[in-house]
């Protein structure tokens, strides 16, 4: 059994190590304007050492003295412990950092600022569909059991208000939710019938049929040619084959148009309406401006606290006025402000090293507008700045530029290049806008097919396949030319 027996070896491996500064550095360059002010904040009530500049702020009395006290000491005054030993700190020049980073003066209580509750403290949270149809259902008087089955059947809506399975676009059936409940299906299906009788109309159907029929009952509407159209003809409807509706019913074409606008009326997607991602507040993290013939960037920090590192902390650090459990934690919390201080700097530099070279990129569209936008691929601009392609990625990241055509998502500038005149590049984005208004600029009776498309786009240089300009046209959410005809 030796081959038990315990034994050391060396053995020469290669492990990539993020230190807390690196990983720091790497968090900060992918915070927008608003996250990094945020950030800042909490880093300011966290370390003592960090303070915000106040613009034109006079240094104070005790700041003059400090100032003069330090042009009296010797330059080369070394410090030491309380033990007469050499202090570990000495080989840090804490002087030239204290010096670049000084607070410009000492704050009174008087005028600190005291924290006021955060706006959004006054904003009420969003009302969800399900939180709305609790509030229904709890006016109701229901056993147990039904109310168990109701919250199941609240478990399984999607956004949209339907009852989904697991398989999207599949509906779950009443008795998969019934048997996992451990509930009958008599129940399950009283439940569903009060969560069907709820507000928004519609909800908790299972496929888009029920959805209308539901709603079309709730405007007393259920029997009538309307439903009877979505209840046998949902396709043709979608189809616009009004002629084939009116042939199969029975009825003049235009009792069929009148009943397809009732329809059309309806919501499709009930659940929506609770379910829209809120409007999100957009702060420029970037202007670029025209100076001359030259576009320069300039990264936004209007209300981004600028630091410095507080000068009381200073004194902590000569003549051995403080023990060393204090001195530890002075330098822990110093060495850390200066990586922050620094990370915030670098990610300032990047940002502005990314937009010179997505501007000498993108020129003509800076001059000219969208149309003129080039592609533009990452890994291209990390090569230009000398960076990898994830630090590219990182620093345009959830930020947004000011430029003269407006305010754009970093991102929007890089797109894929598809073969364009000559053999030239052309933006993907610029051949979906062009894709795109051409359907906008068709002929509704007679709407131009994928293939058409195709050929009108090769006429202009930019060899794309039909298959592509369908992806596209779906991309663009687009319907079909059938769909598009105008069956009037």
């Amino acid at each position: 059994m030796n081959f038990l027996q315990p034994r050391l070896s060396l053995k020469v491996v290669q492990k990539q190590i993020l230190t807390p500064g690196l990983v720091q550095m790497v968090s900060i360059l992918a915070l927008n304007k608003l996250e990094l002010k945020e950030m800042i904040d909490q880093e300011m009530v966290e370390n003592p050492i960090l303070d915000e500049v106040l613009e034109d702020e006079p240094p104070s009395v005790e700041q003059l003295a400090e100032d003069e006290e330090r042009q009296a000491e010797p330059a080369d005054q070394e410090i030491r412990d309380v033990d007469g030993n050499s202090d570990p700190f000495e080989e840090i020049d804490f002087g030239s950092f204290f010096d670049e980073y000084l607070d410009p003066g000492y704050r009174t209580p008087q005028a600190e600022v005291v924290e006021l509750p955060s706006f959004e403290n006054f904003l009420s949270k969003p009302l969800s569909l399900i939180d709305h149809l609790e509030w229904q259902l709890t006016m109701g008087h229901n056993s147990a059991e039904l109310q168990e089955a109701v919250t199941l059947i609240l478990g399984n809506l999607n956004e949209d208000g339907y009852l989904a399975g697991e398989e999207p676009g599949k509906p779950v059936s009443l008795e998969e939710i019934a048997q996992s409940g451990g509930l009958e299906l008599q129940v399950m299906e009283e439940a569903l019938r009060i969560v069907q009788e709820c507000d928004p109309a519609g909800v908790a159907a299972r496929d888009l049929r029920e959805c209308l029929l539901i709603q079309l009952h709730a405007l007393g509407m259920g029997g009538t040619l309307a439903s009877q159209i979505a209840s046998e003809h949902l396709q043709q409807l979608k189809n616009k084959q009004y002629k084939e509706i009116s042939r199969a019913l029975g009825q003049p074409v235009a009792e069929v148009e009148a009943a397809v606008e009732v329809i059309r009326k309806l919501d499709p997607y009930p659940g929506q309406r609770y379910n829209r991602a809120q409007a999100r507040l957009i702060e420029p993290d970037v202007f670029i401006t025209k100076q001359g013939d030259e576009y320069t960037p300039r990264v936004n920090e209007d209300d981004v606290p600028q630091l410095r590192l507080n000068p009381t902390y200073r004194r902590l650090l000569d003549h051995g006025k403080a023990t060393k459990e204090v001195r530890n934690y002075v330098k822990e919390r110093y060495t850390s402000a200066i990586h922050l201080l620094k990370n915030i700097e670098q990610r300032k530099h990047t940002i502005v090293r990314v937009c010179e070279a997505i501007i000498g990129r993108q020129r003509d569209f800076l001059d000219y507008g969208v149309d003129y936008l080039k592609p533009m691929m990452i890994k291209d601009v990390a090569e230009e700045v000398g960076v990898h392609p994830s630090t590219v990625s990182r620093a345009v990241s959830s930020k947004y530029a000011h430029t003269p055509q407006g305010v754009f998502e970093l991102r929007y500038f890089f797109s894929e290049a598809v073969n364009g005149p000559s053999g030239a590049a052309t933006s993907l984005l610029i051949l979906k806008r062009k894709v795109k208004k051409m359907i906008e600029q068709e002929n509704k009776s007679n709407p131009l097919t994928d293939e058409q498309i195709t050929y009108i786009l090769r006429g202009q240089g930019i060899s794309v396949t039909r298959r592509t300009v369908a992806k596209y046209r779906a991309d663009l959410k687009i319907p079909s030319t059938h769909q598009r005809r105008d069956k009037h």
